[in-house]
């Protein structure tokens, strides 16, 4: 597949790189991550060039550039793929400003595209055939896992895909600074805490168990775990992540 690539900023980026040596990757001229690609098998251009050469075309750049790039390459979308990774842009939105004869699929993927490990969310306006879709959903399957989703769901599943990462992370730190707190070194503390979440992942994943059992097989009578679990209880943990993500929810519908 000829695919291209409009803005090489940090999503840009983690989703060219899982691309590359797939398919013929073209990419704009215009990002801060571009030298990483001077040396790999891709060809870098204007935007206008990027349209022509490709079939399917994922714009990249920050939301508040996508009406200005809209405007310089609508004009060369017939019969090409248009993929949207934009929070707040609609199908709706994106048809008023591409036209409603273009087709259009609103994604959402995320930044552990850049290592093969991303989850993209798809949803496919009318014009999009079955092939066109299942090509896309290869695309985005290349670099992690992808799946369809219907619109009336995507702004509540685009906040644990979009918004996640950062939550994880800011978890990951503050459970190093306790760590740390308690005597263990930072850069231990920080290969127990990823591979442990990565591993508690896969587990969920593979043995389709409710988390809240899985948490109950580590959690002792009286024993070190439920201790901890009883302080993030009483310090609202989980009243804290519900709000962060009505929080992120409700600031996507109103951009």
């Amino acid at each position: 597949m000829k695919i291209g690539v409009i803005g090489i900023g940090n999503m840009g980026f983690a989703i060219a790189k899982g691309l590359l040596g797939k398919n013929e990757l073209f990419l704009s001229n215009r990002g801060s991550n571009l030298e990483f690609f001077k040396d790999k098998d891709v060809s870098i251009m204007e935007n206008r060039e990027v349209i022509e050469n490709s079939d399917y075309i994922i714009l990249a750049v920050k939301p508040n550039y996508y009406e200005d790039v809209i405007d310089e390459i609508k004009d060369l979308l017939d019969n090409k793929v248009f993929i949207s990774i934009a929070a707040g842009f609609t199908l709706e939105k994106l048809e008023n400003l591409l036209g409603s004869d273009k087709k259009i699929v609103m994604t959402m993927p995320n930044t552990p595209a850049s290592v093969g490990e991303g989850m993209s969310i798809l949803c496919p306006n009318s014009k999009v055939s079955e092939e066109e879709f299942s090509n896309v959903l290869a695309i985005f399957s290349s670099f992690g896992k992808a799946i369809k989703i219907d619109e009336n769901q995507f702004d509540a599943a685009s906040i644990i895909n979009g918004c996640l990462p950062a939550f994880v992370d800011l978890f990951m730190e503050a459970i190093s600074d306790g760590a740390v707190f308690c005597g263990l070194k930072r850069d231990i503390s920080y290969k127990l805490i990823a591979q442990t979440i990565i591993g508690s992942a896969k587990l969920m994943q593979e043995s389709k168990d409710h988390p809240g059992l899985l948490k109950d097989k580590v959690t002792s009578p009286k024993g070190t775990t439920i201790e901890g679990v009883k302080a993030l209880e009483e310090n609202n943990f989980r009243a804290g992540l519900i709000k962060a993500v009505e929080a992120s929810f409700n600031k996507s519908r109103n951009m």
